[in-house]
C-alpha cells in the first residue's frame, strides 16, 4: 500500500513550496482588499466573461441550423463541425501567441472594444444571411461559415488578452473570478437561447425541410429548423455583443484608472524586471510536467464532444418525439448538459475535501481514463442508426453530464494548481505555460476530430 501511495503521491519536484501558504497569508494581511470594490465593476468583468465565449458555444449551439442549411452537401455536414474546431483553435492559438509578443506598446482597452466590434459585426452578419441569402449554396454558405468562425477566433484572441491583462491592473482577485464564472455560463446561455427560440417558432413539421437550391438531394440526418429561431439565435448573440459593448464603455468612462496598466511605458525598470521573470520553457517543463501533461490530454480528448453532439439524435421514434426531443432542440439541449456539467465541475474544485491539486498524477491518470468516454458515445444513437443502449437519459446525464463535469474538474484544478509546483517568481510565467498547454490541447483535439467524423 505504502508503494501505491508514494507512485500517485509525485516525487519532490511535486512537493508544494511550504512557505506558499503563509505568503499568501502574508500577502493578504499586509495588502487589504481595494476599498473601490464594486459590485458594478464585477458585473461588467462578468459580462465580458460571458462575450469570451459566447461565440465558441454559439457556433456549437447552433449547429442544427447549419446541418439545415448544409442539407444539400452529405461532405459538408459530416465535416463542417470538425472543421469549425479546427479553424477557431489554430487561430485562437496563433493570435495569442503574437499578442503575447506584442505586449511593449499594447493598449488592452482597444483590443477589447476591437473584439467586441468584430463579434457584432459577425452576428449581424450570419442573421442576415438567415433571411436574406437563404438561396446561397450549401458550399457558399460554408465558406461564409468558416470566414465568420476565423474572425470570431480572431476577436476571442484579442479578448482574452485584453482582459485579463487589463483586470489584473484593478488588483482585485474577485474581478478575476467574476470573468471565469462568466465563461462557465457562456456555455449554458446559448444552449438555453437556442432551445428558447426553436420551441418559440410554430412547428412546421407538416413542411418538408428545403436545402439550398441547385444542390443535390438532403443529406440524411439533417434536422429541418426554422430560419425564424435561427434569426432570433443570432440576433440574442448580437444583442449580448452590444450591451457588453456599452458596459464596458461604460467602465472606460467611469473609471479610476486600473493601477500598473501605463506603467509598461518605464524604460529601464520594466526591461529589467521582465528580464529576471523570464523562465526557460525547459524549467517549466520540468517542474509542470504531469498538470502541463494532464491539461493537455483534458482539453485534447474533450475536443470529440461536439463531433459526436451534432450526430447523436433521441432514441424515441421520430412519430412519439415531444418537441424537445427533436433534432433542433435535442442537440442544443445535449450541450446544455456538457456545459452544465463544466460548471459543476469548475465549482467542485473549491471544495478542499476534493481537491486533487496535489495529486498531479493521479489527475494525469483520470486525464488520460476520460477517452473512455468515446467509446460510449458509440453505444448512443448516432445518426438515427440505432443505440446499443436505449436511454436518452444515459446519453444525456451519463455521457454528456459526466463527461463535462470531468472537463470542468480536471482542467480547472490543472490550472488552480499549476502555481503549488513552481518559485513564486515562476508563478506567472507557469501560468502563460499553461495556458499554451491548455490552448494546445484544443487545437491537437480539434485536429484529431478529423478521424472521428468517419466513425
Amino acid at each position: 500500500m505504502d508503494r501505491l501511495r508514494r507512485l500517485w503521491q509525485g516525487e519532490q519536484p511535486y512537493e508544494p513550496l511550504e512557505d506558499s501558504a503563509a505568503e499568501a497569508d502574508d500577502h493578504s494581511q499586509a495588502t487589504p482588499r481595494r476599498s473601490g470594490f464594486s459590485y458594478t465593476e464585477y458585473s461588467i468583468f462578468l459580462l465580458l466573461g460571458v462575450s469570451m465565449l459566447w461565440a465558441w458555444n454559439m457556433f456549437l449551439a447552433a449547429g442544427p441550423y447549419f446541418q439545415h442549411r448544409f442539407a444539400g452537401n452529405q461532405w459538408i455536414v459530416d465535416n463542417f463541425q470538425a472543421t469549425e474546431i479546427s479553424v477557431s483553435t489554430v487561430t485562437n492559438l496563433v493570435a495569442m501567441l503574437v499578442l503575447t509578443r506584442l505586449q511593449a506598446n499594447a493598449s488592452y482597452p482597444k483590443r477589447i472594444v476591437s473584439s467586441l466590434i468584430i463579434n457584432m459585426a459577425i452576428f449581424a452578419m450570419l442573421s442576415l444571411f438567415t433571411e436574406a441569402f437563404l438561396g446561397i449554396s450549401a458550399r457558399g454558405y460554408f465558406g461564409f461559415l468558416i470566414t465568420t468562425v476565423f474572425f470570431a477566433s480572431l476577436a476571442a484572441g484579442l479578448c482574452q488578452n485584453g482582459i485579463f491583462a487589463y483586470v489584473n491592473g484593478f488588483g482585485e482577485p474577485l474581478y478575476m473570478q467574476g470573468i471565469m464564472t462568466g465563461q462557465a455560463v457562456a456555455g449554458v446561455l446559448p444552449c438555453i437561447a437556442q432551445i428558447v427560440s426553436v420551441l418559440s417558432v410554430p412547428d412546421d413539421n407538416h413542411q418538408p425541410p428545403h436545402g439550398p437550391p441547385g444542390d443535390e438531394a438532403p443529406a440524411r440526418g439533417t434536422p429541418p429548423v426554422h430560419a425564424s429561431s435561427a434569426l432570433a439565435y443570432f440576433l440574442t448573440a448580437t444583442v449580448i455583443s452590444v450591451i457588453t459593448l456599452l458596459a464596458f464603455s461604460y467602465l472606460l468612462a467611469r473609471n479610476r484608472q486600473p493601477k500598473n496598466l501605463e506603467d509598461n511605458t518605464t524604460p529601464d525598470t520594466t526591461n529589467e524586471s521582465d528580464e529576471r521573470k523570464r523562465v526557460p520553457i525547459r524549467v517549466l517543463f520540468r517542474k509542470l510536467f504531469w498538470p502541463a501533461s494532464a491539461v493537455f490530454v483534458t482539453f485534447g480528448v474533450t475536443m470529440v464532444f461536439p463531433v459526436f453532439t451534432q450526430r447523436i439524435v433521441s432514441v424515441q421514434p421520430l412519430v412519439k418525439q415531444s418537441r424537445i426531443l427533436q433534432p433542433p432542440s435535442f442537440i442544443p439541449l445535449a450541450f446544455l448538459f456538457w456545459n452544465s456539467g463544466d460548471l459543476v465541475g469548475r465549482l467542485l474544485t473549491a471544495i478542499p475535501s476534493l481537491s486533487l491539486v496535489h495529486r498531479p498524477r493521479l489527475i494525469f491518470a483520470f486525464s488520460v481514463a476520460r477517452i473512455g468516454f468515446v467509446g460510449l458515445y458509440h453505444l448512443c444513437n448516432i445518426r438515427d442508426e440505432g443505440a446499443v443502449v436505449k436511454s436518452d437519459l444515459f446519453y444525456l446525464v451519463v455521457v454528456q453530464l459526466c463527461f463535462g463535469l470531468t472537463n470542468g474538474y480536471l482542467g480547472s484544478t490543472c490550472m488552480i494548481g499549476a502555481g503549488e509546483w513552481v518559485e513564486p517568481e515562476e508563478r506567472e510565467a507557469a501560468g502563460g505555460f499553461m495556458g499554451l498547454c491548455l490552448v494546445g490541447g484544443l487545437t491537437v483535439g480539434s485536429l484529431a476530430s478529423f478521424f472521428v467524423t468517419g466513425a
